[in-house]
């Protein structure tokens, strides 16, 4: 999908936000400035959250109060190899919530319990490429 501003950007992934359901983990692949935490935003709005979403660079993780709880991580400053219960990626904690997961290439192989995938690729200023793959999906 291309999306030619941050308005359509989001306005998927509120979108997208809907569909989603305890348990699931979103892994947000792109580079600085691609609209991670655009998409991170929109997924929140389309969960029910009206409250301030920002990306957790300094902290790691918010944990958004809502029904289903929203967990929003931001692994940028992370060693690559980084185990997925270092940094509190616990399964059956997060089994309550929606997981996002910016910056999830930091955990190279240890991304069990990751339920989708967006990758954004900067096309232009304004423009962005965004592929969606659900892991497990029936093809």
């Amino acid at each position: 999908m291309t999306f030619n501003s941050e308005q359509e950007t989001y306005n998927w992934a509120v979108s997208f936000g809907q569909t989603l359901k305890p348990g699931d983990m979103v892994a947000l692949y792109g580079n600085l400035g691609a609209g991670k935490t655009v998409i991170s935003r929109g997924v929140c709005k389309g969960l029910g959250f009206d409250g301030n979403v920002c990306s957790p660079t300094y902290t790691l993780l918010h944990e958004y109060p809502n029904d289903p709880p929203i967990f929003h991580y931001d692994l940028y400053r992370l060693e690559p190899g980084t185990d997925i219960c270092e940094v509190g990626l616990e399964p059956d904690y997060l089994g309550k919530g929606i997981t996002l997961i910016e910056w999830p290439e930091r955990l190279e192989e240890n991304t069990a319990g990751i339920t989708h995938i967006i990758k954004i690729e900067i096309l232009s200023e304004t423009s962005r490429e965004v592929t969606l793959e659900k892991i497990g999906a029936e093809p």
